[in-house]
């Protein structure tokens, strides 16, 4: 093999004179030249047809890998705190459970209310009125309020109010109102008692005393 003369041989060839069906008699350095180049750009279709797509859908199974990574990452993170969140939901089932069990029925008001008048003489104070308003229906509870009307002196008023708030179903008190009535004072009060959503209402409002 005479490089030399392989050499002389490109540089006499008349390039634009080139034909294609003559490639056999072309000099041997230009054949193996355009055996590299289509080697190479049926290489390159190959790879634009076959690999390209294939390279694209490795891609996404990678980012969908990272996204279900970071989701077994979560998801194994919160089964960690699941026996902890079951201890306090237990926990407050049972506190729940307890509440409840404070809240009056609707058949019970009636006797709430005669606890509510018992404390009342007991401390000595004169009844003016314990009426019961129409139920007002909540979300997750029922609320039952009642106006409340005694009148006494100041100390005997202060124990009815604590008497009250020591009952044994759950009695909230609200609006305030202490006034002079004779010599004596009459306070006047919204009280509030709440039964489960479940709880029947009273057959009819019961009163003592007169407005």
């Amino acid at each position: 093999m005479n490089l030399s003369a392989e050499w002389r041989r490109l540089r006499e060839l008349e390039w634009r004179e080139l034909d294609i069906k003559e490639a056999g008699g072309w000099p041997w350095s230009l054949q193996l030249g355009c055996c590299l180049l289509a080697l190479g750009l049926a290489f390159a279709g190959m790879n634009w047809y076959l690999a390209a797509p294939k390279l694209e859908a490795l891609e996404e199974a990678r980012q969908q890998e990272q996204t279900l990574l970071r989701d077994y990452r979560s998801k194994a993170a919160g089964a960690a705190r699941l026996p902890p969140l079951i201890d306090q939901a237990k926990e407050l089932e049972g506190r729940l459970a307890e509440l409840l069990e404070l809240l009056p029925n609707g058949a019970e008001i009636p006797a709430l209310i005669d606890d509510i008048s018992k404390a009342a003489l007991d401390n000595q104070l004169a009844i003016e009125a314990i009426r019961l308003r129409e139920p007002v229906n909540r979300e997750y509870y029922t609320e039952r309020p009642f106006d409340i009307r005694v009148r006494g002196d100041y100390h005997r008023i202060a124990s009815f109010l604590a008497a009250v708030a020591a009952l044994p179903r759950i009695v909230t008190q609200h609006d305030f109102t202490l006034a002079p009535a004779g010599g004596e004072l009459e306070l006047s009060l919204l009280a509030r008692t709440y039964s489960d959503v479940d709880g029947s209402a009273p057959d009819a409002q019961e009163g003592t005393g007169d407005d």
